[in-house]
């Protein structure tokens, strides 16, 4: 399986955002996430950290990345 958990990360939390994801791209300002199903979403977020062997991708709220 190559699908993702997307989490959101949101005052030092993740929060879980979208599970089988498998495409993120960028379109204009923000993300299009597309899951497995077809299902899509737009996000106005950034790319913290993508943990591969966990399938899991986290996000962060554009303007709000905690170092």
């Amino acid at each position: 399986m190559c699908e993702a958990k997307v989490y959101m990360e949101k005052e030092g939390n993740l929060v879980e955002f979208m599970e089988n994801v498998i495409t993120i791209k960028p379109e204009e300002d923000k993300l299009l996430l597309v899951d497995l199903f077809g299902e899509q979403k737009f996000v106005e977020a950034d790319v913290k950290e993508i943990k591969l062997l966990e399938h899991k991708v986290i996000l962060t709220e554009r303007g709000k990345q905690q170092k």
